[in-house]
């Protein structure tokens, strides 16, 4: 297990290609930190051969594996990991294959089995736009927080996921509310109409998540407009680039951020099992 003395190694072994392992560079700067509240500590996992450092995953708060990782270092990894009895898990779709074999041979079920293509944007491919007029966009503020509950339940039935809110509302709410610092809000008319949030912020790349217009408001130029404020956020930070992930067959979300200038660079696999 990783703690923070191997924080540095872990961080010079996965900036070899920061734009695959973005989320990881992100758990291992928080190693030894507080968990954000309502989230899982970060727990991390490598590799070793004496000294060096050949492979980093994480186990919590979700499974996770570093890019391209060789067999035999793929191998131990998943062998570690595949002991979690329930969780979510994103990878690669040859990591995640590796690890999904493991998990369903201890009598893991998945309840969730999709795959996602991941894009990326650099600021000199950018189209960003600009959003319709009588819109305004802000940073989300606390006045938000029953809004972007619904919001994140409604993305959950839409997606066909399980909703954490039925067994634990409070519990879910502390973690929507752990997570407004991050978002990105456009009202219309004094409503809420989309919402983004970029849950890592770092100077290799933010990556966003939990993007969703609320279904009266679709195709009204309100995703396009949003996206591109957390965009351009990101660029102003000095971000080499921004990225995100679209589920396989979801046309409208590829081409939307095609448009913006956003191009596809991986293939990941995401599981949520019991």
């Amino acid at each position: 297990m990783l703690g923070p003395a191997d924080r540095e190694a872990a961080r010079r072994f996965l900036a070899e290609d920061a734009q695959s392992n973005l989320f990881l560079l992100d758990l291992v700067q928080s190693l030894g930190s507080p968990p954000t509240p309502g989230e899982a500590g970060a727990e991390l996992w490598g590799a070793w051969r004496r000294r060096t450092l050949l492979g980093v995953a994480a186990m919590r708060p979700c499974l996770v594996l570093a890019a391209q990782l060789p067999p035999a270092v793929l191998e131990g990894l998943t062998a570690v990991l595949a002991g979690v009895e329930s969780g979510l898990m994103k990878s690669s779709l040859e990591s995640a294959g590796m690890l999904w074999r493991r998990l369903e041979l201890r009598g893991r079920h998945a309840l969730v089995d999709r795959v996602e293509r991941a894009y990326a944007l650099r600021v000199a491919d950018a189209r960003l736009v600009d959003p319709p007029a009588g819109a305004r966009l802000r940073e989300a503020s606390t006045n938000d927080l029953d809004a972007l509950v619904e919001a994140a339940r409604a993305s959950l039935r839409e997606e066909q996921r399980p909703d954490p809110f039925d067994g634990d509302p409070e519990g879910f709410r502390r973690w929507v509310r752990g997570r407004l610092g991050r978002a990105h809000v456009i009202e219309q008319s004094g409503a809420i109409v989309f919402v983004g949030y970029a849950d890592v912020r770092r100077p290799e790349g933010w990556l966003l998540q939990g993007v969703y217009t609320w279904p009266a408001a679709r195709r009204s130029g309100f995703a396009s407009a949003g996206v591109s404020s957390l965009c351009r956020a990101a660029f102003d930070a000095s971000a080499e680039h921004v990225q995100l992930s679209v589920v396989e067959g979801n046309e409208a979300g590829g081409n939307l951020y095609a448009k913006l200038g956003f191009r596809p660079f991986a293939n990941l696999r995401t599981i949520l099992f019991a």
